[in-house]
């Protein structure tokens, strides 16, 4: 699956516009993070279809900053256990492979951008 970095504008209804937009074109959010960054409000979200939810979004003037391949990790092993998560993470740390992105998705998975996907996928 893809993430796709959006910049919005910091106001009330930049984020209703963008899940009405893609709502519109039935395209689902399936995982969703917003941060503000070096003065840009980034939104990114987990589509299924990220072909078609790029074009829909750019046809409506959304500024895309960026859209890459991402690690989706089901968590039903790691969660209500401490420590669990610490175990994955480490396991991508002796790879030597960073962690730049990670939010949660629909249906108990976690978003996980990296600076190797290739190497991390054979770790996970």
């Amino acid at each position: 699956m893809k993430d796709i970095t959006i910049v919005v504008e910091n106001k009330p209804g930049a984020l209703a516009d963008l899940g009405e937009t893609l709502g519109k074109e039935n395209i689902n959010m399936e995982g969703l993070c917003g941060t503000l960054c070096e003065g840009e409000d980034l939104i990114h979200i987990l589509v299924e279809n990220p072909g078609k939810a790029y074009n829909v979004l750019e046809r409506a003037g959304f500024k895309i900053k960026s859209q890459r391949e991402v690690l989706v990790v089901e968590i039903k092993d790691i969660v209500k256990k401490p420590g669990s998560g610490g175990n994955l993470f480490r396991k991508l740390a002796h790879e030597e492979i960073n962690i730049d992105l990670i939010y949660l998705a629909e249906n108990n998975r976690l978003v996980i951008g990296v600076d190797d996907l290739k190497k991390a996928k054979t770790v996970l």
